[in-house]
């Protein structure tokens, strides 16, 4: 856990011991970004990746295919995905699955308006089908992740409850259970804070990581959703997290653009560096409609301003 600083005091650690994290600075080679944000195809995403000289995206839904996602993709498109990235020399950083993104069964998620009796009876039928299928599901995930040559997959902490941490022990048992196949298959789970689900807000993942001591379970810190619970992410919400267990990191457009959300993330990436942070930076843009592509520009653009501006993206 790291100690409580402010702004001021980790950018004068950063001057003061440059040596300490300069090896790790997060540079070009680091920065991500989920490929259905950003373009409307798969190749539109691979030249966005040109465009922007990455190394690297993020999967979750396939661009342009409504409903349909890589991670529970079938193995003959998975490897057909798989040859097209490798040959455009991007290679897969996370793959952002739906693992336990449904009520806990004996649970009542929070709502924001009434339910009625049937849509909630059929709401229960299919909460009770994914849990039971759950393994399953993982193993598929799994499977792409291998296929997709990537190592780290997300994972959530089931629909939020009014008083989510008394769940705190039913969930970690779920995910525990899958860190045992998570060890054998040489894959990691990066839980995420993630505001429908019982883990939201640092102090919430701090609490829960606790109960999930596996090696095989990470953490993949959403900034803006913490920060979203009304908890401030620099210094707060990032001071309670450990660090050693932060394998990505994701970056809203409304958090690096002019929008209301905006964070400093010139000094989370110093306290990322000083934490020694070795892995990827994803962006989320998550503006959405039609201006979604040109925003995930806008973004990109802004986040190479700052571990990179020199860099200039090719037309």
């Amino acid at each position: 856990m790291l100690p409580n600083l402010s702004r001021r005091e980790l950018l004068a650690g950063a001057l003061g011991a440059p040596a300490l994290f300069a090896k790790n600075k997060i540079d070009h080679s680091r920065i991500s970004a989920i490929s259905d944000e950003i373009a409307r195809t798969p190749e539109d995403a691979i030249a966005f990746a040109h465009q922007y000289g990455l190394s690297w995206l993020e999967l979750r839904e396939v661009p342009g295919h409504k409903g349909g996602n890589y991670f529970l993709a079938e193995e003959d498109f998975l490897k057909a995905a798989a040859r097209q990235f490798k040959d455009a020399g991007v290679g897969i950083s996370f793959l952002n699955t739906n693992l336990l993104k449904f009520g806990l069964p004996g649970t009542e998620p929070l709502r924001r308006t009434p339910e009625a009796p049937d849509a909630r009876e059929k709401r229960l039928a299919r909460e009770q089908a994914r849990f039971d299928q759950r393994e399953q599901d993982l193993r598929k995930c799994i499977q792409a992740a291998h296929i997709l040559g990537c190592k780290h997959l997300r994972v959530f902490t089931f629909s939020r409850i009014a008083e989510p941490e008394t769940v705190f022990p039913r969930v970690a048992e779920v995910v525990n259970s899958f860190a045992k196949i998570a060890e054998r298959e040489g894959v990691m789970l990066l839980v995420e804070n993630e505001t429908s689900c019982n883990v939201a807000k640092c102090s919430e993942l701090a609490a829960f990581l606790k109960l999930t001591p596996s090696k095989a379970v990470g953490l993949n810190w959403d900034v803006m959703n913490g920060q979203s619970m009304k908890e401030d992410p620099l210094p707060g919400g990032f001071g309670l997290l450990p660090a050693a267990r932060i394998h990505n990191v994701q970056i809203k457009g409304r958090t690096i653009l002019d929008y209301p959300e905006k964070l400093d993330w010139a000094a989370i990436f110093t306290a990322l560096e000083q934490a020694n942070f070795k892995d990827k930076v994803g962006l989320e843009t998550h503006i959405f409609g039609e201006a979604q592509v040109a925003k995930s520009h806008e973004s990109m653009r802004a986040i190479l301003k700052i571990v990179d501006p020199d860099f200039r993206p090719s037309s």
